[in-house]
């Protein structure tokens, strides 16, 4: 079992950048794959971005991909989010994730198998 602290979120304007950062406890960090969803106000859980459990593969929603950049730290057992361009529309809680099935598809929340209990990013105009 994994415990997701999220952490790093805020106001920030138009263009600006945020890094958010997930928190995992228990020794097992590099034995999950890790993705990042996030819920705007009366939408359904998206998804954002996700990574191997080594590091070695990404994968980003089109929403997001070059503007994004998702990483581990298997040593430091967190997860990172780097948010640049940031856009109005990237309004929304942010949610880390781990799943433990390699071979479910890593873009649906139900893949996954332990929550955070997210942070907040606001971008205003």
């Amino acid at each position: 079992q994994v415990q997701l602290v999220e952490s790093g979120g805020g106001l920030v304007q138009a263009e600006g950048s945020l890094r958010l950062s997930c928190a995992a406890s228990g020794r097992t960090f590099s034995r999950y794959g890790m993705g990042w969803f996030r819920q705007a106000p009366g939408k359904t859980r998206e998804f954002v971005a996700a990574i191997s459990w080594s590091g070695s593969l990404t994968y980003y929603s089109d929403s997001v991909r070059g503007r994004f950049t998702i990483s581990r730290d298997n040593a430091k057992n967190t997860l990172y989010l780097q948010m640049g361009s940031l856009k109005p529309e990237d309004t929304a809680v942010y949610y880390c994730a781990a799943r433990t099935d390699y071979g479910s598809d890593y873009r649906y929340t139900t893949s996954y198998d332990y929550w955070g209990q997210g942070t907040q990013v606001t971008v205003s105009s």
